[in-house]
């Protein structure tokens, strides 16, 4: 949990460049993501903040580089744009499209599986960017629910390429070695470190995608990750037959454990189920660059509160979902995980009691800078959750509790508990539904805008 400082919003917005600064969208280890409103267009964006210390000290700058050299090729309404990079003596800025509508994995969450004509639009999408990523060398090598986000249009876009791979990261034998992606999504030759395809590993976990949007569970699945990849290498996995027989068959080709013999793209797109109104996406226009980068004033500032936030009226309005004026400022992002109550609890108490709430819960607590922390159960990757209190008046409080990543029954399990043993009443709740999940990389995959 991360106790204290409101995050501003764009009521008391920061200006950067030619930017207003907003809400933050995401946080993770090296930075932040945060909503953004261009000054002059009125365009909307998401502005991924790094801290080029934490960078340099934990070796990532390879990722960063690459994840920026890759997105700059990308052009495609079905993969995230990069728009703008700058830099200050502290900071990197790279300014993303704003995907407002979620996470693909919250969309299933929600449903808890798909039909086969919604799958199919969204299955369609990601193919057709994920062959444009192909043909331009590039190779994502992370794909998941998690990292295939939806416009408020219903439209997926790729995003997170910290883990991709380009050409010049080929071998002598024309493969790839980094064995690297998610488990329950990642190809058995990535596992077996002997070289492997990136368009043929990526087509696997795109199956498992698939399979996972129309079944709502995955097709291998285990706690133990020596049975789980024993799953994976025999090609375990168990096709509904409540499922067409197009799609079971299409399902089959490509969750097909021996790569030599899986399905291809050229092959995906011909398939009959794949063909069934199938509209194909044009990419952008080529012409248009990304500008360099160049330095850039930094003018974002955050200052620790010691104190809670005090909040008057009008935003307290603006907190109940049934009169939310946000969307007068801003548009609103679909991904928010949030629940508040009000507490007579002073916020010392209430810290105090968090802290006692979510440790018997099972749940370790680490302390961080200006009066932060972080919490995490004892299963490693499951889920982060912050804390902010907000000073309505003597003796009341609004507690905000927001998930940045992460298992949901857990979330709402300690949701639940925190907010009826120390809450008055609840103001707003938007809880959503994530999982857990162990990536073989050391880096952190946040809510929607990761790899930093």
């Amino acid at each position: 949990m991360v106790k204290g400082e409101a995050e501003a919003d764009c009521t008391r917005a920061s200006l950067l460049g030619r930017y207003e600064i907003g809400r933050t969208l995401g946080e993770g280890n090296f930075g932040k993501v945060k909503y953004a409103r261009h000054r002059a267009t009125g365009g909307h964006f998401a502005i991924k903040i790094l801290d080029r210390n934490k960078i340099l000290s934990q070796h990532i700058d390879v990722q960063i580089r690459r994840e920026i050299g890759t997105l700059k090729l990308l052009k495609h309404p079905n993969v995230v744009r990069l728009h703008e990079v700058a830099a200050s003596k502290t900071k990197i800025y790279m300014v993303l499209e704003f995907v407002n509508g979620g996470e693909l994995f919250d969309k299933i969450a929600v449903k808890k599986r798909l039909s086969e004509q919604e799958g199919r639009k969204l299955f369609q999408q990601l193919i057709d960017g994920l062959s444009y990523c192909h043909d331009k060398g590039v190779y994502h090598r992370d794909l998941k629910p998690e990292n295939v986000l939806i416009d408020r249009k219903g439209n997926i876009k790729i995003s997170d390429f910290g883990l991709s791979a380009l050409p010049q990261h080929l071998g002598n034998d024309g493969l790839l070695h980094t064995t690297c992606g998610s488990p329950n999504y990642i190809a058995p030759e990535v596992l077996q470190n002997r070289g492997y395809d990136g368009s043929l590993s990526d087509i696997w976990s795109c199956g498992v995608i698939l399979y996972v949007m129309l079944v709502g569970y995955l097709p291998f699945d285990d706690r133990n990750l020596v049975v789980l990849y024993q799953k994976i290498f025999k090609g375990d996995c168990q096709i509904p037959k409540g499922l067409s027989p197009s799609v079971q068959d299409l399902l089959r080709r490509i969750l097909e454990p021996n790569p030599m013999k899986r399905i291809n793209i050229s092959g995906i797109r011909a398939h009959e189920w794949f063909q069934k109104d199938y509209v194909p996406a044009v990419p952008y226009d080529d012409d248009e660059d990304i500008l360099p980068i160049l330095p850039i004033k930094e003018e974002i500032e955050e200052q620790p509160r010691a104190k809670p936030t005090h909040i008057n009226a009008f935003q307290l309005i603006g907190m109940a979902s049934s009169l939310d004026l946000s969307g007068f400022f801003e548009e609103e992002d679909a991904a928010q995980r949030k629940i508040r109550f009000t507490s007579t609890h002073s916020p010392t108490d209430l810290f105090d009691k968090i802290e006692n709430i979510v440790t018997e819960m099972g749940f370790q607590l680490k302390i961080m800078k200006n009066c932060k922390s972080s919490k995490s159960p004892k299963h490693p990757s499951s889920f982060l959750v912050y804390s902010e209190v907000f000073e309505l008046g003597p003796s009341l409080y609004v507690v905000e509790l927001k998930k940045a990543h992460g298992d949901s029954t857990l979330y709402r399990q300690l949701c639940e508990k925190l907010s009826d043993e120390l809450g008055v009443c609840k103001t707003e709740q938007i809880v959503r539904t994530g999982s857990v999940d162990d990536d073989l990389s050391s880096f952190d995959s946040e809510s929607s805008l990761s790899g930093f």
